[in-house]
């Protein structure tokens, strides 16, 4: 209900969107040395199913979220069709009878305030950085039990990033969603722009992790790029208009445009590498094709 909801408004870029900054995870509390692997673990947080797929155990997992099967927002969608979910309703969740639920601390509110007291809660925040992402891999993996699982995961994600490495900044770039939301500095886009060297224009505009910026603002900033999902559906409905706008792509022509699909940027996690490597590829690609103007 929550996810028709924000549908409604804004459409399904947007409800993406929302997730990326109210579901990534940072773990809050640490799981002690001597506590045992749980054995069923019920996720509320939509960026705690690409953990729980990438270091538990297949029959841990009592349930991930409703929207770990959906390819526009999960990096792991196919994977996901193999495990059960919830919809985050709180008497569903303890008829699973969890040992931990990992959740956020800024949605279903109502739902945790049953479940405190009943069940272990692991409340996870947004990653925001790389540096976020490699922590709390290591604090999931070791509350789920999995501390050599995560390692390794570390390991392998450290190695992509270091091959993709860090590009001299050539360019502004805003990542302008639907609706007009744009994604600014505190946030896990910022983190990948900086490393694909793009200046993020909503740093210049002095807005925050996330924001919207009118149509006209972005044509008159003229950014030398845009970043975009790559499954964006512009003009479909009143959210997507201003992506269709004629004096945008005079503004910033289809040559300049990013394309990033969603389900690699929704969430910090094991998407991170890929997210990164396509960004680069993209701004690169750009580059070559249509230069920056300053």
């Amino acid at each position: 209900m929550e996810r028709r909801c924000v549908q409604r408004v804004f459409g399904r870029a947007a409800a993406g969107f929302v997730l990326a900054v109210l579901c990534g995870a940072t773990a809050l509390a640490a799981t002690p040395d001597d506590a045992p692997a749980p054995r069923r673990i019920v996720s509320l947080n939509a960026c705690a199913d690409q953990y729980l797929i990438a270091l538990a155990d297949r029959a841990q997992v009592a349930a991930l979220t409703q929207f770990a099967r959906d390819p526009d927002l999960s990096f792991y969608a196919r994977e996901a069709r193999a495990y059960p979910f919830t919809q985050g309703q709180a008497e569903a969740v303890l008829a699973l009878k969890p040992d931990l639920v990992i959740a956020s601390p800024y949605r279903r509110a109502e739902s945790l305030a049953l479940l405190k007291g009943r069940v272990r809660i692991l409340e996870v925040k947004p990653a925001r950085s790389f540096k976020d992402v490699v922590r709390q891999t290591r604090q999931i993996a070791a509350a789920v039990g999995r501390p050599a699982r995560g390692e390794a995961l570390v390991r392998e994600m450290q190695a992509r990033v270091d091959a993709a490495g860090r590009r001299p900044a050539s360019g502004v770039a805003a990542h302008y969603e639907r609706a007009g939301f744009v994604t600014g500095p505190g946030s896990l886009m910022d983190d990948l722009m900086q490393r694909a060297g793009l200046e993020n224009l909503a740093r210049r505009m002095n807005r925050g992790a996330i924001g919207r910026v009118s149509l006209e603002e972005i044509v008159y900033a003229r950014p030398d790029f845009l970043v975009l999902d790559a499954e964006t559906h512009a003009g479909q409905d009143e959210a997507g208009l201003s992506l269709d706008h004629p004096a945008l792509a005079r503004a910033v022509p289809p040559a300049r445009r990013l394309l990033v699909p969603k389900a690699l940027t929704v969430c910090g996690g094991p998407s991170y590498p890929a997210a990164l490597e396509r960004l680069q590829a993209e701004a690169d690609r750009a580059r070559a094709a249509a230069p920056p103007r300053r």
